[in-house]
């Protein structure tokens, strides 16, 4: 949990402010947000959570990281708030402050919402299908469930922070390329979770399936 939140706060704090180019193969130059290299180690964390311990575990993780992305966003907006000394220092200090942390409300909002209802998507996915196909193939299971948990994150924090301000087609190509880095991340490290679902189900002596789990992400029984 401690990782997991570590993790979440870091990738939408520090990556989520720069927008970083990258040339590749056939595809030329790409733009995509900084932080998109590391927000889908969430995901993994997410899909070792509910692979070992189950969906009850997983959801107050992701309890536990809304609420740290919601105090985080306070905790921003309470100290640029706060009217600076009036010293050279600190002015250029306060500017350079609002630069990083000073997203919009709606930036603030789409990321926390796409976050939150990704990872419940993430989890219920991993979790249905791993009753479902009786724990085999895990690589399957994983990566279907970041498949369809990232594009429930990717879609609906675009459409939050900036539909209606993008050029249509700008939102979609941005959408699509967030999309595809972000589960590209999940096929690379398969192998690494492999190993941690391993070496925890070894270390731990727990394996759970979810086939009588109360699936309602309001409830923190575990």
């Amino acid at each position: 949990m401690a990782a997991f939140v570590a993790v979440l706060l870091c990738s939408n704090l520090i990556g989520a402010a720069k927008a970083a180019e990258v040339t590749l193969p056939l595809l030329g130059t790409v733009t995509f947000g900084a932080g998109v290299l590391f927000f889908p180690i969430s995901y993994v964390f997410g899909d070792v959570l509910t692979e070992v311990y189950g969906y009850g575990r997983d959801r107050r993780v992701i309890w536990a990281g809304f609420a740290a992305l919601v105090f985080a966003a306070l905790m921003s907006a309470v100290v640029l708030a706060l009217k600076p000394s009036s010293d050279p220092f600190n002015a250029g200090y306060q500017a350079h402050l609002e630069a990083v942390f000073g997203n919009t409300p709606r930036i603030v909002a789409g990321s926390v919402i796409a976050f939150w209802c990704g990872s419940f998507v993430n989890s219920y996915v991993m979790a249905r299908m791993k009753v479902a196909m009786a724990g085999r193939a895990l690589w399957m299971r994983t990566i279907g469930s970041t498949l369809c948990g990232e594009l429930v994150d990717s879609s609906l924090f675009y459409v939050i922070a900036f539909g209606g301000i993008w050029p249509h087609h700008q939102l979609l190509a941005v959408v699509v390329a967030q999309y595809l880095l972000k589960t590209g991340w999940e096929i690379v490290m398969t192998p690494v979770t492999y190993r941690v679902v391993a070496f925890l189900k070894r270390q731990e002596g727990v394996d759970v399936y979810d086939r009588h789990t109360d699936f309602n992400p309001f409830s923190l029984k575990p």
